[in-house]
């Protein structure tokens, strides 16, 4: 797969994971959400929620619609990735279900998901002397 592929896919995940954060999966995602977040953003775990489906949007159309950025948001998006992660733990540990990770088994391959998922961004965003 090319970069340029590899990055309209990336987009769009991140968006198809943003708007389910945004709809049909945001109440089971309140799961994933640790209880110290919630402290330590002073916030609840609906907010959280939403505000990470918006920046998930946010972060795929930024991944086509600024070019001249693109290793700067591959950045953000592995940064995300990372940020992200302790919930992922949160959820792995509590074994509690949320969309599409149902069973400990899925929740455990989640977690080694990261890194790719986190490679990925940052390869597809690279600028090379061969880049358009």
């Amino acid at each position: 797969m090319t970069r340029i592929a590899a990055r309209w896919v990336l987009a769009l995940l991140l968006v198809a994971a943003g708007l389910s954060h945004l709809t049909w999966g945001r109440r089971g995602y309140r799961i994933t959400v640790p209880d110290w977040a919630t402290r330590l953003l002073r916030t609840d775990k609906d907010m959280i929620v939403v505000a990470s489906g918006a920046v998930e949007v946010m972060l795929g159309v930024a991944l086509v619609a600024l070019p001249r950025d693109r290793p700067r948001v591959g950045g953000i998006v592995a940064a995300f990735f990372v940020a992200v992660l302790p919930g992922n733990v949160h959820q792995w540990r509590t074994g509690r279900s949320a969309p599409l990770l149902r069973t400990d088994g899925a929740r455990f391959i989640r977690l080694f998901l990261q890194i790719p998922l986190i490679a990925w961004a940052l390869w597809c965003t690279r600028l090379d002397a061969s880049d358009e």
